[in-house]
């Protein structure tokens, strides 16, 4: 009995270390901020919003399971990309301080499907493939996602050939305005693709921490199955409205911390010389860090299927809602953000769906196609440097 309060010490840390860590940095990002130390506000300013991401995504899940389809695969989109947008938004507000900052936004924009489809993906599938020589998932679901970002790139290809015609600036813009509009009824043709007419294509084994943890206490512990059904994870205890609350305020303090990550942060990257697009690429990497997490769990489970979800719809989200909404929030901010992205982003982009489609196709993945994907990140990251 003595060793009860450890084990119960020991499962709080497992359980709230995100939370705890993300409001405990948080803090300490707010005061260097107010001391003007800007490499410590930069760098813990991001460690809280990873934190507090993973956090959000978890409520989402829990949530997901309370309410009923398909408003519960609505939420998990929407809190995925609701960080992002809001780094990528904070970012684009310093545009009037600083001439990088819509080319840095830009690159978040790209960025974000990249390190989603390479990063995310291929190491997942890397780490799932050296555990088990092959993962099966449902072929429908990678063949429909491709086919979504392939037209969403090619969608995104049209302003920036128009810099290569005798049009202005002016034209450009209606042209990215157009394609903004474009892509998000789009994006509400596959909300309902997806959640209504055709669910089958998208067969989803999520599990929120509340199922980890009755998993744990089963292999664990000699407790009746009434009680393996109890959970200390106080998220899952709350009602509905609460959890939206609790999200509401996570997402407040993440909206605080990605203003002050977006005014350290690049004057920072620019004093070390670090290109706009490596700035997007780690924009990317802070805003993804809760579906890395999960996709790497997901796929040492075995659970493929749920891997291919998050990395491929996450990349259809940020291409169809994102940029749309940026490009409204930029329009009402009075900031001329367009969509004419260099050949370098537009390449990588095309070529990343190209490899996607290659590697997912037949239904099974290998570690080798893991591998694939990441080798083409770092091979654009090495590039972005010095571009």
């Amino acid at each position: 009995m003595k060793d009860e309060p450890d084990s119960h010490n020991s499962n709080y840390v497992s359980e709230y270390w995100d939370l705890v860590g993300g409001i405990g940095f948080a803090l300490i990002a707010l005061y260097c901020n107010n001391e003007h130390f800007v490499k410590f506000a930069t760098f813990f300013s991001a460690f809280s919003i990873g934190l507090l991401s993973i956090t959000i995504s978890e409520i989402a899940e829990i949530l997901a399971h309370k309410i009923s389809e398909p408003y519960g695969s609505y939420l998990l989109t929407i809190s995925a990309v609701s960080v992002e947008i809001i780094l990528l938004f904070s970012v684009l507000l310093q545009s009037n301080n600083d001439a990088n900052a819509i080319e840095t936004v830009k690159g978040g924009i790209i960025s974000a499907v990249l390190v989603d489809m390479n990063v995310l993906l291929g190491l997942s599938v890397f780490i799932g493939g050296l555990s088990f020589k092959e993962q099966q998932h449902n072929e429908d679901t990678s063949s429909t996602y491709t086919t979504i970002l392939y037209v969403a790139s090619l969608a995104l290809l049209v302003p920036g050939l128009l810099n290569y015609t005798q049009h202005g600036e002016n034209v450009i813009k209606i042209a990215s305005l157009y394609i903004a509009f474009i892509l998000f009824i789009f994006y509400i043709m596959i909300l309902i693709f997806q959640t209504r007419t055709h669910t089958y294509f998208f067969k989803s084994t999520a599990k929120s921490r509340i199922f980890r943890y009755k998993k744990m206490i089963q292999e664990h512990s000699d407790l009746d199955e009434e009680k393996e059904e109890e959970t200390i994870y106080i998220f899952d205890k709350f009602p509905i409205s609460i959890n939206f609350i609790s999200m509401f305020v996570l997402i407040f303090i993440i909206g605080v911390m990605a203003e002050i990550f977006a005014k350290t942060s690049l004057p920072l990257f620019k004093s070390f010389g670090i290109s706009t697009g490596i700035a997007g690429i780690f924009i990317a990497i802070v805003s993804a860090t809760p579906e890395v997490f999960t996709a790497i769990k997901a796929a040492k489970d075995d659970q493929i299927q749920r891997v291919i979800n998050i990395a491929m719809g996450a990349s259809t989200v940020s291409i169809l809602l994102t940029v749309p909404v940026l490009m409204f929030l930029g329009y009402i901010a009075g900031i001329n953000l367009t969509l004419s992205f260099n050949p370098l982003e537009i390449g990588a982009l095309i070529f990343t769906v190209i490899l996607a489609w290659k590697t997912t196709e037949n239904g099974e993945t290998n570690y080798f196609e893991g591998l694939s994907h990441m080798m083409l990140f770092i091979c654009y990251a090495i590039i972005a440097a010095f571009y």
